[in-house]
């Protein structure tokens, strides 16, 4: 153990592997947790579940449940979840930094205890906290986490209020002539005829979801995914897929068709979804990074900041939980 039993006493705690029957309280304390986003709930993460090997563990202090972790098994390491973009611990808005310390401490040897040797952890970008604390990131440090891999981040922050630069103004304007028709709840199109071609011909790849999946978890959450397209000629042009959570709009897919920079489809469509959430606090464009984060996507990074995106860092933490002492 890294700190004093006077300060840490983590044997306060009692943590047990997440089960089915404990789903209600679960969600629930993800509704008032400090980490404000939907894909902790039991539900998102449901949907690829014969995926990955699920470890998640709830932390318990005196019968009362004070803390979650979102995480999954494979070989010899705990991963907070990799069927996620961030994750981390979950705890409520207010926590002493020596109960996260201890909370931290007592989850590692947990896992210690049952074989495993690293814990691997995408943190939460800071937008998606009530509060802006940093306890887990404190943490981890102090438990000699390394940060292995560093990821940039997009956002527009609203309180300085939306300014795209003279490019993307000027292409907007030229794209205001073109009879782009805004339409919601265009999965489908969206799916087959542009962000599966796109992916397929450019990368090699399908979406992560697939479109049952996308549809299933966008019925699960209606008031949180949201698929929107802009149409010409009832021809779909481009779409994009918005994850909204409490504070933030987050743009989880985008793709047009190879007519998109003749008719400005996206620049119309993402302006019009910028404007659509500006009671929001931040709208989020994710990551612009390759290469396990050493590479910036040179393309992807002018057309977010053309919107008037600054970048936060999200970090990638690794834990070998032989540091720990008994």
């Amino acid at each position: 153990m890294l700190f004093s039993d006077r300060l840490v006493q983590e044997d306060r705690f009692h943590i047990e592997y997440y089960s089915p029957k404990k789903q209600a309280e679960w969600d629930a304390f993800c509704e008032n947790s400090n980490q404000q986003s939907f894909l902790f709930k039991r539900d998102f993460m449901e949907y690829h579940a014969d995926r990955f090997t699920d470890a998640s563990v709830m932390i318990y202090a005196k019968g009362k449940l004070v803390g979650l972790l979102l995480a999954n098994s494979r070989e010899d390491a705990i991963h907070s979840h990799q069927g996620l973009s961030y994750g981390g611990f979950i705890v409520k808005p207010i926590i002493k930094t020596l109960d996260m310390l201890a909370m931290v401490n007592a989850t590692l040897k947990f896992y210690a205890e049952r074989g495993k040797r690293q814990l691997q952890i995408k943190t939460l970008p800071s937008i998606y906290r009530s509060k802006p604390t940093e306890a887990e990131a404190l943490a981890l440090a102090m438990l000699k986490g390394t940060i292995t891999r560093t990821d940039s981040y997009y956002i527009i922050d609203l309180a300085e209020g939306y300014q795209p630069n003279r490019n993307r103004k000027r292409a907007l304007k030229k794209a205001e002539a073109s009879g782009l028709k805004l339409v919601s709840g265009c999965f489908e199109p969206f799916w087959n005829k542009v962000l599966i071609p796109n992916l397929t011909e450019r990368f090699g790849v399908k979406p992560v979801h697939s479109l049952a999946e996308i549809e299933l978890l966008a019925k699960r959450f209606p008031k949180q995914i949201h698929c929107y397209g802009a149409f010409l000629n009832d021809e779909i042009k481009a779409g994009v897929v918005i994850f909204e959570t409490k504070h933030v709009a987050h743009f989880q897919y985008s793709s047009g068709t190879d007519s998109r920079n003749e008719d400005g489809a996206l620049d119309v469509l993402f302006d019009a979804i910028i404007k659509k959430y500006l009671r929001k606090k931040y709208i989020s464009f994710g990551s612009s990074s390759e290469g396990n984060g050493t590479i910036l996507n040179e393309g992807l990074v002018y057309w977010k900041e053309s919107f008037g995106a600054v970048p936060l860092t999200q970090h990638f933490y690794s834990i070998l939980l032989s540091n720990l002492s008994s």
